[in-house]
C-alpha cells in the first residue's frame, strides 16, 4: 500500500521532459558516460522491445543490431544517467513484450510504421 507522502514524495523526482515511449518504438537515448574524471555522452539507438513498471520505477529495455551481435540494455527513465530521449520512428506492435524480434534478422524483422494523421 503506497502512503500519500511517498507518491508526493515520488512525483517530485519523476521527469517530465522525456517524450511518451511505448514498445515498437524506435528511440535513440543519450547516455552519460564517466570515464575517469571526464564525461561524455554515448548514444544508444534501437527497438523499445519492452516497458517495465510505473512512476518512478518506469524503465525500457532497448535492443539493437552491432555489427550482426544483438545487444540490450535496460534504461531507468527518471535516472540523471539519461541526458534526453529522441523517437526517431513509431511502429505498428500488437504485443506489449517484443521478445520475438530476438529470433529475426533482415526483412522478417521489419515492423510497419505508424503513418501520423492529422
Amino acid at each position: 500500500m503506497r502512503t500519500k507522502l511517498l507518491e508526493e514524495v515520488e512525483s517530485e523526482q519523476i521527469r517530465k521532459d522525456l517524450p511518451e515511449i511505448r514498445e515498437g518504438y524506435n528511440v535513440k537515448v543519450h547516455v552519460r558516460i564517466k570515464e575517469g574524471n571526464k564525461e561524455r555522452i554515448q548514444i544508444f539507438e534501437g527497438l523499445v522491445i519492452a516497458a517495465y513498471g510505473t512512476g518512478i520505477n518506469k524503465s525500457i529495455q532497448v535492443r539493437k543490431d552491432s555489427y550482426g551481435i544483438g545487444v540490450e540494455r535496460i534504461f531507468k527513465l527518471n535516472s540523471p544517467l539519461i541526458s534526453s530521449i529522441e523517437v526517431t520512428r513509431k511502429n505498428k506492435v500488437r504485443r506489449a513484450k517484443l521478445y520475438y524480434m530476438r529470433d529475426l534478422q533482415g526483412k522478417s524483422a521489419r515492423l510497419k510504421e505508424i503513418k501520423n494523421t492529422k
